[in-house]
């Protein structure tokens, strides 16, 4: 068994080789990481395993990844009423399209449930660094992308937590509610926080302490961040979604002797999410798609992408975006990443769903998160 630190060498040294090839094949970093991963992992040559370092290390990539996102983001910019649409459109048609898919293909009411909560994810990191290195992230197509996918994460915990339910023949209401509640409640809480939070960050900027340890605000802002990713946690929400929000409390915060929030979180993230990128290439195994499951496979990522594309698009076009926006918000939303690949691992230790369903989820997920970058980077916009 290797080091964790020989590990976390050999992951890097790859993740460069995925710049390089990226660089090569003229596509986004993203895909280049993502396609070494596969490599790299069980699906080719197997030098990396899944291991317990890794996975946590791309956690914290996750993590970084989305706090240095929502540092560019107004956090009143992310709460309209037309990201809520779209975020809706974006749960309810890929949830009905999945549970149909499944009883087609013969599965039963519990896996057809799952198949559907697993389409309704949106993993905003691949997204949101496709957009950041086409420097994309300010136009009203990316806010609309990050609005979306938040408001999918809130829906989407709701919608898994009808069918984790629904598997055992009682549905709690009030637990459903409670849930509901909790999630918008921190939301909300995140908005009013944010002019207090900016406030309490400048008056330390200015104390004696600060000029002599100018690094000191970015500890304690790294500090919230893994403080709001674990609270969403804890709530039921991805950690990503909080990591997101803290970063979105802090925006446009200048200071005087303090060093820049911005330039030290993206070192970080470009590190850690490296890692992340690339542990989504090793997570998923390839070999496992035998010519039985190759059919279910198909269409369950034809369903993934045409029910993202059209929901989330053409809703996008009824409220007021051009075509060329409104097919960027739709791919945008599409990428199932990690989010669904974790709804999967839920179905699967919970006995609701058996190795079948879970291996074409995985590659779903994985193939929706490689194919989504590609689209973007093609659209003219």
């Amino acid at each position: 068994m290797a080091t964790i630190e020989l590990q976390i060498s050999l992951v890097l040294l790859f993740a460069l080789a995925g710049y390089l090839l990226s660089s090569r094949i003229n596509q986004s970093a993203v895909v280049g990481v993502i396609i070494v991963g596969i490599a790299i992992g069980p699906s080719l040559f197997h030098v990396i395993e899944y291991s317990v370092a890794i996975k946590m290390l791309a956690h914290l990539g996750a993590i970084m990844l989305l706090f240095s996102i929502g540092l560019e983001f107004r956090i009143r910019d992310i709460y309209r009423m037309k990201y809520m649409l779209i975020g809706l459109i974006g749960i309810i048609l890929p949830w009905i399209a999945g549970y149909f898919l499944g009883y087609l293909f013969g599965y039963g009411f519990k896996e057809s449930m799952l198949i559907g909560v697993a389409l309704t994810a949106t993993s905003i990191a691949i997204t949101a660094k496709v957009l950041e290195e086409m420097k994309k992230l300010n136009t009203p197509a990316a806010k609309a992308i990050i609005g979306a996918a938040v408001i999918d994460d809130v829906l989407g915990l709701l919608a898994l937590s009808v069918t984790i339910q629904s598997t055992t023949g009682d549905i709690e209401v009030v637990e459903i509610l409670t849930i509901a509640i909790k999630a918008t409640v921190f939301l909300i809480a995140g908005i009013f926080a944010a002019p207090h939070l900016k406030k309490l960050f400048l008056k330390v900027d200015e104390k004696r302490f600060a000029k002599n340890f100018p690094d000191f605000l970015f500890i304690m802002s790294i500090m919230f961040c893994f403080l709001y990713a674990s609270i969403a946690e804890v709530i039921g929400l991805s950690a990503i979604v909080g990591a997101f929000l803290s970063g979105a409390v802090l925006e446009g915060v200048k200071f005087k002797n303090s060093k820049d929030l911005k330039e030290g979180a993206e070192y970080l993230h470009v590190i850690f999410g490296a890692i992340f990128f690339i542990s989504l290439g090793i997570l998923a195994n390839l070999r496992e798609l035998t010519i039985d499951i190759l059919p279910f496979f198909a269409v369950l990522l034809i369903v993934a992408i045409l029910t993202k594309v059209v929901g989330c698009g053409v809703t996008s076009k009824i409220v007021g975006y051009n075509k060329t926006e409104s097919l960027i918000i739709g791919f945008g939303m599409s990428p199932r990443g990690e989010v669904a690949m974790i709804v999967a691992l839920i179905g699967l230790t919970s006995k609701i769903i058996r190795q079948d369903i879970y291996v074409s989820i995985v590659l779903m997920s994985l193939m929706t998160t490689i194919i989504t970058p590609i689209v973007i980077r093609k659209l003219k916009w």
